[in-house]
């Protein structure tokens, strides 16, 4: 600029402090020739978003002039900085209050949970205005304090739209999702975000029922909308619901977002649903994202295609540690474990740091691959060239790879130099997973690979006694759209006798039937 002045630097210092650069704040507060409330307040505001609180106060101290603004922004600003009673002393210093002193002092109290002082405050204000009223149900509200909002909000001699939206989605939050509908309801000039708020309360219930009832009867709909419903019914809907509304949505004109199809796509129940949202991703040009070939990875994988979840891995480009530990995982749930560790040593060199859920793949290959030094080696690195903790699943992969190989007691020895870290790993395991079958069966064939038969059956007696159970194996198929699921043991299947018919012509067939599994 040719020429400045002091409206044109307080704007600099303004635009400084909301991109949070206080240093070159201050810069151009130093070089002002002429300075005005404004700047002042504005650079003071600034060391206090960015929690230079004495900074912030040094500077206030020296401000020639201070209207109401100033002061008030002291207030909010040791607020937000969780120094509430420093507020409250700004706050009884302020030579002039108005209505906007006085509501940033109650927002103050409401936003440190601090809701008895909010209303004491409030009684006390000579003149209140809708939005110290709003300010007051919602800090009521997120206190559980129903029956005063009720109160509060059947006293207010005026409603706007956010008075009533704040109302029933506060109900909602509540658990009063009956009252909440019956308030939205009442309201007498609903706009679009009052629909939205409401059907993203029944859609936070899990009730899509009412959620859809209420879509179907907007008056208009927006991209919010569209993607709260997405969401809701790929987190709570019947398979393939999500997948509809995608479609509609498209025919509607609203064009989705990269996180609505992913949602959409970790909501897929078999191939043919999970083909037609890729194949949609691909038509809308989300095919190269790193987050949304994450999901597809990890969504191929869980239906059983690894060559696909393979296919989307080598594709993409942007590879990150959620990519090369869902490839990792997709190798290790299906039995490719030799494939695991090429991948890892991989991903170490595209300069990609591991992280807790990527050793639980390679620490499970390794056990199904009988690598029992490797599996160690893995284990120990997580904290010696990680600084990762090593938590429940990481000891079941542990005790499973020293149990498979039939060298418990000696590798427990080598490992902790006493084979009582059975019981060491036997309590991190039922501390931190104690309803889960895996963890106690586990320990269990720890115990009788050491021939403790006796600490076997108190492990077993306590299963028992916490009505833990095993879960079966189980595998599922799809076959022209409908999915077959077969569990260990199950002969429930309509068609079983069929089944066991092929596969035992299978077994019977195979150059050596000793090693197939597939009959008992």
């Amino acid at each position: 600029m040719p020429e400045r002045n002091v409206v044109a630097e307080s704007a600099m210092i303004d635009g400084y402090v909301k991109a949070g650069q206080v240093d070159k704040t201050q810069k151009v507060f130093d070089d002002m020739a002429e300075r005005n409330v404004y700047s002042w307040t504005s650079l003071i505001s600034g060391y206090f978003k960015s929690g230079q609180v004495d900074e912030g106060r040094r500077l206030f101290d020296q401000m020639p002039m201070k209207n109401v603004v100033s002061w008030t922004t002291v207030v909010l600003g040791y607020a937000h900085n969780g120094l509430i009673d420093l507020a409250r002393n700004v706050f009884d210093e302020v030579p002039e209050r108005n209505v906007v002193t006085w509501t940033a002092m109650i927002k103050s109290y409401v936003d440190n949970d601090q809701i008895d002082e909010a209303f004491s405050l409030f009684h006390e204000m000579p003149q209140r205005n809708l939005y110290s009223r709003n300010i007051m149900i919602s800090g009521c509200l997120n206190a559980r304090r129903v029956d005063e909002a009720i109160q509060n909000f059947n006293l207010m001699p005026q409603k706007n739209a956010v008075s009533w939206t704040n109302m029933f989605t506060g109900l909602a939050r509540n658990g009063m999702i009956k009252l909440a509908r019956e308030c939205f309801d009442q309201m007498p000039n609903k706009d679009i975000v009052a629909w939205n708020a409401m059907i993203t309360a029944y859609i936070d219930e899990g009730v899509m029922g009412q959620a859809s009832e209420l879509f179907n009867l907007m008056p208009q709909r927006n991209i919010v909308t569209w993607k709260a419903m997405i969401d809701g019914y790929a987190r709570n809907g019947p398979g393939g619901e999500a997948l509809k509304l995608l479609n509609l949505m498209l025919r509607s004109s609203f064009i989705p977002n990269e996180t609505t199809i992913t949602s959409v796509l970790t909501s897929c129940k078999g191939m043919l649903e999970l083909t037609q949202a890729h194949a949609l991703a691909i038509h809308l040009g989300f095919e190269h994202e790193t987050s949304l070939t994450n999901a597809l990875i990890t969504m191929y994988s869980r239906i059983g295609d690894v060559n696909y979840a393979s296919l989307a891995f080598e594709n993409l480009e942007a590879k990150d540690v959620v990519s090369w530990t869902a490839m990792i995982l997709a190798y290790s749930n299906h039995g490719y474990n030799y494939h695991v560790l090429p991948v890892f040593t991989q991903m170490l060199k595209s300069g990609i740091k591991p992280d807790e859920i990527t050793f639980v793949g390679i620490l499970s290959a390794c056990s199904h691959a009988g690598l029992v030094d490797k599996g160690e080696k893995v284990f120990n690195s997580m904290s010696l060239a990680y600084g990762f903790e090593a938590r429940a699943e990481h000891y079941s992969c542990l005790v499973d790879i020293l149990g498979r190989a039939g060298k418990v007691e000696e590798a427990m020895k080598g490992y902790m130099g006493d084979v009582r870290i059975a019981d060491l790993i036997g309590e991190k395991l039922t501390e931190q997973q104690p309803s889960s079958s895996g963890a106690y069966v586990l320990l269990a064939n720890v115990y009788a690979a050491c021939g403790k038969w006796d600490v076997f059956a108190q492990v077993r007696k306590k299963m028992k006694e916490g009505n833990v159970k095993k879960v079966p194996g189980f595998n599922q198929i799809e076959v022209k759209g409908k999915n077959h699921v077969f569990f260990a043991g199950d002969k429930s299947h309509p068609e079983v006798e069929e089944i066991y018919g092929l596969l035992l012509q299978e077994t019977l067939s195979a150059p050596n039937p000793m090693r197939c599994s597939y009959v008992d």
